[in-house]
């Protein structure tokens, strides 16, 4: 049993067990969340897809920990010009482990 559902603008694919990355919450570790905009729940040959989201079917997660992933650089460089910019950019997230995918 997987589920696809959408947090900040993103799409992500759970199974329950699995650990993923989504975009800062600013929550205590080990507190309960519950992700509602659920789009598809997908049960061996049963699918269930929503209209945009399917009624009553919620995740369950734990929070892990929060964070700020690897630093990513950004160089332009105009040739003979003498003209660059350096610039870099870092990810909050909030590391949240599914635990319960609750179909209606």
């Amino acid at each position: 049993m997987y589920a696809i559902f959408k947090n900040g603008g993103k799409q992500y694919k759970v199974v329950e067990g699995s650990i993923i990355l989504l975009d800062k919450m600013s929550l205590e570790p080990k507190s309960k969340v519950e992700l509602n905009e659920v789009l598809a729940i997908v049960d061996g040959d049963k699918t269930d897809v929503g209209t945009p989201f399917v009624k009553g079917a919620k995740i369950e997660a734990e929070v892990i920990n929060e964070g700020r992933g690897k630093k990513v650089v950004t160089f332009k460089k105009r040739r003979r010009k003498d003209s660059k910019t350096k610039r870099g950019f870092r990810r909050d997230f909030t590391r949240v482990r599914i635990l319960k995918i609750v179909a209606k």
